[in-house]
């Protein structure tokens, strides 16, 4: 909960989510990553922890999504301030795609950053993600952000379809 609110709580960190979370959002909001990771077959939300002390630096998750009809996956992350710019979101983030293309429940992984969040946007170009677009969305609900959509075909050869449900292990 604290990383939460050290992440969607801070009016820095929000900058382009819409800005930071009250209290009862940022409870309902770890309530609902406690309740999707429970199932990683559908999505699952990590503390990313660093160093050999293991300290908690933010937080990187997978869901699904409906996107122009087809079941895709979306990716999120956010790295506390003390831990910007080491390229940490970046390795946290390939993780996860390496974990989704090992499930291959789904064929594409998508980010939509906002336009102005060029770290982000960063993150998706270093780690192969195409620009296909942007796109207004509604979010949190009431606020409009502009937001490039980047995807990632996670099975670039189509040499296999994804499978419809699969045990994630090791997570």
């Amino acid at each position: 909960m604290w990383v939460l609110q050290r992440t969607l709580g801070d009016p820095n960190q929000s900058l382009h989510l819409g800005g930071p979370e009250n209290e009862k959002k940022l409870q309902d909001r770890h309530r609902k990553f406690i309740a999707l990771s429970a199932d990683p077959s559908a999505g699952c939300m990590f503390v990313i922890a660093v160093g050999p002390e293991r300290d908690s630096a933010g937080t990187v998750g997978y869901w699904e999504r409906d996107w122009d009809g087809q079941k895709v996956w979306e990716t999120g992350w956010n790295v506390m301030p003390e831990f910007q710019g080491r390229g940490i979101a970046t390795s946290a983030t390939r993780l996860v795609v390496g974990l989704l293309t090992k499930v291959r429940r789904h064929r594409y992984l998508f980010a939509y950053p906002s336009v102005d969040n060029h770290p982000s946007n960063a993150i998706c170009r270093k780690l192969g993600f195409t620009l296909t677009g942007d796109r207004n969305f509604e979010y949190p609900p009431g606020n409009i952000l502009h937001c490039n959509i980047w995807r990632l075909d996670l099975l670039p050869n189509g040499s296999a379809q994804p499978a419809q449900s699969r045990q994630i292990s090791g997570v």
